[in-house]
């Protein structure tokens, strides 16, 4: 009797399992297809970086470089700021408030590139930092992002660009 109650179990299992699945051979509606296209590619819009054209599959080593800018801050006329991406996974961000005599400090840790080749992440060494987050515009241009990986809605530039010959 037990074998039988498993094998009507699994003979039901398969049965819904079939009925669940969709058609494995290509689909002949041509409307549907153009409206799932027109649909990944309006969602790839979102993620694409935009500046010189879409980053690729991005090699570390060669991505890596020295990033410069001046951001904006609230209560001093700018904080400069380098990052430097080094081949190996490692960076370093060197800020410096302007006009503030001591103002500066650095940061090291690792980074990595996330989110399609579209984000770089920043994982500081020191746990009491903040990841932080750039968005890769193009080989170029970096710009900083806030938390949930959005540029800020202020409308001041947070870019950094790529300095020397890479």
């Amino acid at each position: 009797m037990t074998r039988n109650l498993i094998a009507l179990a699994c003979i039901a299992t398969l049965a819904l399992a079939a009925c669940s699945r969709e058609p494995a051979g290509p689909s002949t509606d041509t409307a549907a297809n153009e409206t799932r296209a027109e649909a990944t590619q309006s969602a790839a819009v979102d993620v694409i970086p935009t500046g010189e054209g879409p980053a690729s599959t991005i090699d570390q080593r060669e991505f890596a470089g020295s990033f410069t800018g001046t951001l904006p801050c609230a209560d001093c006329p700018g904080m400069d700021v380098t990052l430097v991406l080094e081949p190996d996974g490692t960076y370093r961000t060197t800020h410096v408030y302007q006009e503030r005599p001591d103002g500066s400090w650095s940061i090291d840790g690792h980074w990595s590139v996330e989110s399609n080749d579209s984000v770089i992440r920043l994982d500081p060494n020191s746990k009491t930092e903040e990841d932080q987050l750039y968005g890769i515009e193009s080989r170029e241009r970096i710009v900083m992002l806030d938390a949930d990986g959005k540029k800020p809605d202020s409308g001041l530039d947070y870019g950094l660009t790529r300095q020397g010959a890479q």
